[in-house]
């Protein structure tokens, strides 16, 4: 696949593009220099836990998009499809603890565990007071009692929206935490690719697909997850997803979840909104309430064609703090 981009000098792009996040988002976040953190620009008048994650570039808005009021307070950037080192996150810990304590939200993938852990052992021999909590909710990789193996893939964007809401409610540290944990044990994502996508950096293809492939159970730069088979129709795809969801959470009839489609670059707006129809209207004849959704790109991987689908079960706590306001650059309630 040639790789056609509107970029510059690929050595330049993580700074380029989170250039840009700041310089079209100048009244909700600021970008620091040397340390290339996305910080929150109300945090210095934040008395409250405060929040702090880390993760790649390239998979925008994720997960910088995220910071402002009522979500995270630091996105501590890697390069493209890379974690950063443990020293730029511990800085970013320093700067955010108010005398709260930080919840340092990390998504389960190899390079950003290494770094996270590097940087526990950090704060910790600093004396800081910090909870890490860990996002692992790809079905595809691991049963649920290996979730330790499961990869992090959109459920972070939700967890950061109700984590964020809690701590602007002036919860402590460990009450945030234990939100923020309910509500990651209670989450489940799975994705599709119909067509991959190249690395910005170097055109290579991330993932190669048929003509008339798809594959369910794709991870977050594209590795695969054994489940390719013919393209199917969106009813029919959203119907194999959606099931094994549920079958992972043990959903019953009864209850409420939020439902998230995630387009991951190259999917319209119409084929997520297609997807969403058929998951609400399937859920609903079993008599499961959709009480919360987002429909859009919250975290993609360049241009690859397909959707990642999660759903968390709710309860009236959650749904509260779901419902809460938010300012950040691409997530507002």
């Amino acid at each position: 696949m040639k790789m056609k981009k509107f970029i510059n000098d690929p050595s330049n792009l993580t700074q380029e593009l989170l250039e840009g996040l700041a310089l079209s988002n100048q009244n909700i976040i600021e970008l620091t220099e040397g340390t290339r953190l996305v910080v929150n620009k109300k945090l210095k008048d934040a008395d409250r836990v405060t929040i702090v994650t880390l993760g790649g570039t390239g998979h925008e808005p994720a997960i910088s998009g995220f910071v402002g009021e009522g979500m995270v307070d630091i996105s501590v950037p890697g390069d493209i499809f890379a974690a950063p080192g443990p020293q730029p996150c511990f800085e970013a810990i320093k700067m955010a603890d108010k005398g709260k304590g930080v919840l340092f939200v990390v998504l389960n993938h190899a390079g950003d565990m290494l770094t996270a852990n590097l940087t526990m052992k950090m704060v910790k021999k600093a004396g800081l007071n910090v909870v890490k909590v860990v996002t692992q909710d790809d079905v595809a990789n691991a049963p649920r009692e290996n979730a330790d193996d499961r990869r992090g893939l959109v459920g972070c964007v939700p967890l950061y929206k109700i984590a964020g809401a809690a701590a602007a409610e002036g919860k402590s540290l460990e009450e945030v935490a234990a939100i923020a944990q309910k509500f990651a044990d209670n989450m489940a994502t799975i994705a599709v690719a119909a067509k991959g996508a190249t690395h910005p950096s170097t055109g290579g293809v991330i993932a190669e697909l048929g003509e008339d492939d798809m594959e369910i159970g794709m991870g977050q730069h594209g590795e695969g997850g054994g489940g390719r088979m013919p393209l199917k129709t969106a009813d029919e795809t959203a119907q194999i997803m959606l099931d094994a969801l549920l079958k992972d959470l043990d959903i019953k009839t009864g209850e409420k979840l939020l439902v998230v489609i995630n387009g991951t670059g190259a999917t319209t707006l119409m084929e997520q909104l297609i997807v969403f129809r058929k998951c609400y209207n399937y859920l609903t004849e079993k008599g499961i309430e959709v009480v919360a959704n987002a429909v859009g790109e919250l975290l993609t991987v360049q241009e690859q064609a397909g959707f990642q689908m999660m759903v968390a079960r709710m309860d009236d706590e959650l749904v509260h703090y779901w419902n809460q306001p938010c300012n950040t650059p691409y997530f507002k309630k």
